[in-house]
């Protein structure tokens, strides 16, 4: 039963990533291409590179969520920088190249200069998750050549027109898996979270700029909550993942295994639809779509 996947964005969220893969494998299904955004770039690209869910919960439940986040040194316009990350994809991809991974996989930016998404599929792994990552104005941007590039969440928060454009096999069905909250629970989404507050800004917690800092975050969950149902409509996956992530911030500290058991749940209640997409029905329907 061979799927395309495409994971989106959403911070500590992405967690859940890991229950979509780990359920979807053991059902029989086989991802044949794989494209992600922000923190689905980073569990695309680890799951590409080799990695079973099993190790990344294992993995992942071992690093030090605190050390992802801290203030940033650099001369880029940041507040927070990306050197945890770094090390601790680092550890997953090493110096792996896109021709290295063991499927096809694409990671998405938006480039700064002329405001176009990117798809990266060349050169190094872990530069490409560096600039899918790059939340404006929170990460630093990553420079890729002549450009400068944020998080591909700005324009396409579940890139589902990539991993089509990427995949080996034509007319398969696009399994799309979405970590924004739906208009019901943007009311009260915490897009920084206490306990994020705290990790970052012990000092500052009180203070108008970690207010101010919060409110930037959930807007800019907000905007791509929006985009992503646009896009949706646009782009038509064959089946919509959405794990119950809505309590989680996009920067808190979070019990791995618990966010991880979420993107099981919702893997395990979209199965009649997987079943649906991948049957000879479901291929029948795409192929007169295309025509």
């Amino acid at each position: 039963m061979d799927i395309l996947l495409a994971l989106g964005g959403g911070g500590s969220k992405g967690n859940a990533h890991i229950g979509v893969l780990r359920v979807l494998e053991r059902r029989g299904f086989r991802i044949r291409a794989v494209a992600g955004t922000s923190a689905g770039g980073m569990a695309a690209s680890a799951y590409a590179a080799g990695h079973s869910p099993d190790v990344l919960e294992d993995y992942m439940s071992q690093v030090d969520q605190r050390s992802f986040f801290g203030f940033h040194l650099g001369d880029e316009p940041a507040i927070m920088g990306t050197k945890g990350i770094v090390s601790a994809m680092k550890e997953l991809l090493g110096d792996r190249t896109f021709n290295d991974l063991k499927i096809p996989c694409a990671l998405t930016a938006v480039n700064l200069d002329t405001h176009q998404e990117m798809v990266l599929r060349e050169g190094r792994v872990l530069d490409a998750v560096m600039a899918t990552i790059a939340i404006p104005g929170i990460f630093p941007p990553k420079k890729w050549g002549d450009y400068l590039l944020v998080d591909g969440g700005v324009l396409d928060p579940v890139p589902v027109s990539v991993v089509r454009e990427i995949s080996p096999v034509k007319n398969l069905p696009v399994v799309a898996v979405t970590l924004t909250s739906s208009p019901t629970e943007r009311g009260h989404l915490p897009a920084l979270g206490p306990k994020a507050v705290e990790a970052v800004f012990t000092r500052i917690a009180r203070l108008k700029v970690a207010q101010a800092f919060e409110i930037f975050v959930h807007s800019i969950e907000i905007g791509m909550s929006a985009i992503t149902e646009m896009r949706f409509q646009l782009d038509r996956p064959d089946v919509i993942i959405s794990p119950a992530v809505g309590h989680i911030g996009y920067l808190d500290q979070v019990n791995v295994a618990e966010v991880v058991r979420l993107g099981e749940i919702a893997t395990e209640a979209a199965l009649p639809k997987l079943r649906k997409a991948v049957s000879w029905r479901g291929r029948f329907r795409r192929w007169r779509k295309n025509l």
